[in-house]
């Protein structure tokens, strides 16, 4: 949980196929049967997971839906990721976690000017359980816990939707940690019978690796490093090739840019600094601002590789260096979060799930083939 919170409080694997492959999607099938496949997915599993059967079943069950390659990249990915993120816990514990969510209810609701005290008065109430929200908040140890409390108020306390219905703290979760906004917006193909909401299915271990490894495995790139995907998982899809860009950019108009892979405004008509930057070069882009505007909207798909503003500023600022410059950085982006008390970045995280990878396939190398 908490995990990203530079876009969202507590706010992503193909996992990188060889150079020049573009899509996970397109990669060919090993030839394994699903029980061959289960069964290298438990010899790549650390040593002392509990029910490495149970996981095994539910990240191949995960991939075949999805038509995703069970390769031994893929798995040692994914499975990179899940134990960064949870050491293979469905739902883990988040130490501090009672305190960590009245601070960041306390903040949602001052910027929604909702008094404290009707915060306060609210969360006295009983609920269905027989205990006030208050007593079930103090107890909560796991994000699913505690955005089922709020999935409880928000529904059962008078006005609770429209005064608190943005107030739950819970924004991403699961074995992956992964956006639970994302999670409802891929819901449509999500193969198994949902009881209550798709929110609660993050929280449980077959629904958080389906939608985790649908967030890094469910999109076309062409980076030749696993590195790129892992910080695109933590930073959004695209923001390595769009940090490189943005790089580009800065070198071919000497303005300084913060390589963080948002090329516009999500949700606005505002010019951001990096839409600025290349505006400034329109003339020798020989693009107006409207074309300019329109391209950079693309940046969170490959297409925006075969727009005239990238390939232009590519060509522009290659020139200017004398030599060719990297399409794919790893994003500048320091990680907030309550729970955070070092100094992380989505580098950090991309290196540390590398590394895990890394030992992983070479685990790989030494195991006979299914």
């Amino acid at each position: 949980m908490l995990n990203q919170v530079t876009r969202h409080f507590l706010s992503v694997l193909p996992l990188i196929v060889l150079a020049g492959c573009s899509s996970q999607n397109t990669q060919p099938l090993p030839n394994l049967t699903p029980e061959q496949a289960r069964t290298r997915i438990v010899q790549l599993m650390p040593a002392k997971t509990p029910d490495r059967q149970g996981w095994a079943t539910d990240l191949y069950a995960a991939l075949s839906a999805q038509g995703l390659a069970a390769s031994d990249e893929n798995l040692c990915s994914v499975l990179a990721v899940t134990e960064q993120e949870s050491t293979f816990q469905a739902d883990p514990p988040v130490p501090g976690l009672p305190k960590i969510a009245r601070t960041e209810i306390n903040r949602r609701a001052s910027q929604l000017h909702i008094p404290a005290f009707l915060v306060r008065s609210a969360l006295d109430i009983t609920s269905p359980t027989g205990k006030t929200y208050n007593q079930r908040l103090d107890a909560a140890r796991t994000e699913g816990q505690l955005s089922a409390i709020f999935d409880d108020f928000i529904g059962m306390v008078p006005l609770g939707k429209s005064l608190f219905g943005s107030l739950n703290p819970v924004h991403t979760g699961g074995p992956m940690q992964v956006s639970i906004a994302f999670a409802e917006k891929q819901a449509r193909d999500y193969p198994y019978p949902v009881a209550h909401s798709i929110r609660q299915e993050v929280f449980t271990r077959r629904g958080g690796l389906y939608f985790g490894s649908a967030h890094l495995l469910g999109y076309p790139v062409d980076y030749t490093q696993s590195l790129y995907r892992f910080a695109d998982f933590n930073a959004g899809w695209y923001a390595s090739r769009n940090a490189a860009f943005q790089n580009a950019v800065s070198l071919a108009s000497g303005i300084p840019l913060t390589l963080d892979g948002d090329l516009t405004i999500p949700g606005s008509y505002k010019l951001g600094s990096t839409e600025r930057a290349v505006r400034a070069l329109r003339t020798q882009l020989d693009l107006s601002d409207n074309a300019i505007r329109r391209q950079l909207e693309k940046s969170d798909s490959l297409d925006f590789n075969e727009t005239d503003v990238y390939q232009r500023v590519y060509a522009l600022a290659e020139r200017q260096q004398g030599k060719p410059l990297p399409r794919a950085m790893l994003p500048g982006i320091t990680l907030q979060s309550p729970k955070i008390t070092r100094n992380l970045t989505t580098a950090w995280f991309a290196k540390r799930v590398d590394d895990r990878r890394q030992r992983c396939m070479s685990r790989a190398k030494t195991l006979p083939k299914p």
